[in-house]
């Protein structure tokens, strides 16, 4: 199933006129606050009701102005998780899981409970009420819920950012097998490039209310001109293999004809992965580095530099692991004399890709 999204509504502060297409998968919905993220997700799930606009999956049309249809929000057969759980503290996670069921038509296609309760590993959880459990674990039950409705549609509008760091790595392998094994499409909306980075099929860049661009995370992260959450957003996203782990610590990986390392991780041998690597956390040398701590060291050729108005400059390098980016100084770019075409060296810190930069086993990229 495949959504497509046109609205055009006035708001004050913001001017919103909007139109993309997401296919099976995750789309997620990218830029800073005030852009419209939540605008767009409100209109979709029936909370606005746009000046113009049409909402359609596949042959199910939620709304259009043009012809003057509107199906109210409980008609929308939408499923919706929140930034917060928003569970009945009363039932139990049995109660709360059976209570999207209760409104999923008779003819829906179904999702197996058992298969839900597996995959987002909440079975020890089942008879709890939601006050003892942890913030992880109630998104996870939100989750549950919102797929056991037979949705034809996901909504995820923030669902980590309630959450601390080690409660969104729980998490974030839980919405890559949503996405990976669920053929429902995913409507999901962030403020993070490392979610981007991991969790999306295809990403619509927004700012003030305009789509600056539509494509796969590695091309939009890739792009300085429509990073929508800075240039610190800015970053290379790589599809490796896991090769093999080191009685040293270090997991080592296969991105094209290059390796590379990182501090270990839990993933085994031939798992595919994707990894993020931020500009920043990429410098450049006209010559092969000697005598550096540094192990990941990347022979490759520069593509492009873009340079803004400040004293930055994003430089790409097209590497045998695939394009890479350098945020450097304009000063280094003309010390080194990079140019398009000219050979060089992107060096990387082992201990620079941090763990909510590496994805889950995929399936897909």
């Amino acid at each position: 199933m495949s959504l497509y999204v046109q609205i055009s509504h006035s708001l004050p502060g913001i001017e919103l006129d909007i139109r993309f297409d997401a296919p099976p998968g995750v789309t997620v919905l990218f830029g800073r606050s005030g852009s419209g993220k939540t605008t767009i997700v409100d209109a979709v799930a029936g909370l606005l009701r746009p000046q113009k606009g049409r909402v359609a999956v596949d042959d199910w049309v939620l709304f259009d102005v043009g012809q003057g249809v509107w199906l109210p929000p409980h008609r929308r057969r939408l499923g919706y998780i929140f930034q917060e759980g928003r569970l009945f503290p009363h039932l139990t996670v049995r109660q709360n899981l059976a209570y999207g069921r209760w409104f999923a038509p008779r003819d829906a296609r179904r999702e197996d409970p058992d298969h839900v309760v597996e995959m987002l590993g909440i079975g020890h959880l089942l008879d709890r009420r939601p006050a003892r459990l942890s913030g992880g674990e109630k998104q996870r039950v939100a989750i549950g819920r919102a797929l056991l409705a037979s949705p034809r549609l996901i909504l995820a509008d923030e669902p980590l950012a309630a959450l601390d760091e080690a409660r969104k790595a729980e998490i974030l392998p839980y919405f890559e097998r949503l996405r990976d094994e669920v053929s429902v499409p995913i409507l999901y909306v962030t403020h993070s490039a490392a979610e981007v980075a991991r969790l999306a099929t295809s990403v619509v860049a927004l700012q003030e209310g305009k789509v600056l661009r539509q494509g796969p995370a590695s091309e939009v992260l890739a792009d300085p001109s429509v990073a929508p959450a800075g240039v610190r957003a800015v970053g290379a996203v790589l599809q490796v293999r896991v090769f093999a782990h080191h009685a040293d610590g270090l997991t080592e990986l296969e991105a094209g004809d290059a390796r590379l390392f990182l501090p270990r991780i839990s993933h085994a041998p031939g798992d595919q992965l994707r990894i993020r690597i931020p500009a920043q956390e990429v410098i450049l040398s006209n010559q092969k580095p000697e005598g550096l701590s540094a192990l990941n060291v990347l022979a490759g050729t520069v593509d492009t530099i873009r340079s803004g108005d400040g004293p930055g400059a994003i430089v790409s390098v097209r590497t045998n692991a695939g394009s890479v980016l350098a945020r450097v100084t304009r000063r280094s770019v003309a010390a080194l004399d990079l140019q398009p075409g000219k050979p060089c060296y992107a060096i990387v810190k082992t201990v620079a890709l941090a763990p909510q930069d590496v994805g889950g086993r995929v399936s897909r990229a």
